[in-house]
């Protein structure tokens, strides 16, 4: 089990994190809501070890401490990230994404199996495994992204907003997919645009509101909440209450292999890009 305990986090004198208590159990499925700026993606980078701003409170794994480590030893640890934008590398082919994924020690020993996994759980990157990144749609890289991730072997996988961008037909496949990787015991921590989608899949769900957590349930008691309803249910499944802006700063890397998309600062062989 993930374990977060009172996580805040700083960019300079901007709190963007204040306390954060929230936990994932293996093969759990737990969506994290709320409006821009309200800390997501820094609580995903905070776990992760990526958090550019000050960093606080507790992190566990499975009773280890994560607090701290590096983030290549998080990934070692089992928690990957497939974060905003995928970062995938466009101009190599899906297989050799796939295999970036295979990063840490114990994944390397696995790595044939973990491949063999991954395809069975995504039948079109069986086909496409020649395929350079770059030429194929959205969601069909939003499957490379999560398949890189699952090639770490992750205990949790985490998941910045993987909908943005795609189409209804795509949004659903997508959901569809990760109930798939629930069923592989990997625990799952989402933050989602798309809340109706996200709780209708969900074990769990917390409101994240003003930097806190101001809610946790399960995920059909919030989806029946009439205050989450107003706030997140309204028009055509999207959030209503979403600010233009985000407070947390993205950090521009250059790579030697052009990725697509908004990848982490990371090293390229480093599998929690994706």
């Amino acid at each position: 089990m993930l374990e977060v305990k009172n996580l805040s986090a700083a960019y300079g004198q901007h709190p963007s994190l204040n306390d954060v208590s929230i936990n994932v159990g293996s093969g759990e499925i737990v969506v994290i809501l709320g409006a821009n700026g309200a800390g997501k993606s820094t609580l995903l980078r905070a776990i992760s070890g990526i958090c550019e701003g000050k960093v606080s409170g507790s992190v566990t794994l499975s009773g280890d401490s994560l607090t701290g480590l590096s983030s290549d030893a998080i990934v070692e640890k089992g928690v990957a990230l497939v974060p905003e934008g995928r970062g995938i590398f466009g101009d190599l082919t899906v297989k050799e994404n796939l295999l970036l994924g295979a990063y840490p020690a114990g994944a390397r020993e696995t790595e044939r199996e973990n491949l063999e996994r991954v395809l069975m759980q995504f039948p079109k990157l069986r086909e496409r495994q020649g395929q350079i990144a770059r030429t194929m749609s959205g969601g069909e890289q939003q499957m490379v992204a999560i398949g890189r991730a699952i090639m770490s072997a992750p205990e949790i996988l985490m998941l910045d907003e993987p909908s943005l961008g795609l189409s209804p037909l795509l949004c659903k496949e997508l959901f569809q997919n990760l109930t798939l990787v629930k069923d592989l015991g990997i625990g799952v921590l989402l933050v989602e645009q798309n809340a109706k989608q996200s709780l209708a899949i969900a074990d769990r769900g917390y409101l994240l509101e003003n930097t806190r957590v101001t809610h946790e349930d399960t995920a059909a008691r919030l989806a029946n909440d009439p205050a989450v309803q107003r706030a997140y249910l309204g028009a055509g499944s999207k959030t209503s209450a979403r600010p233009s802006t985000r407070s947390t700063p993205l950090v521009e890397v250059t790579k030697s292999t052009k990725p697509t998309g908004n990848p982490t600062p990371r090293r390229s062989a480093d599998p929690q890009i994706g």
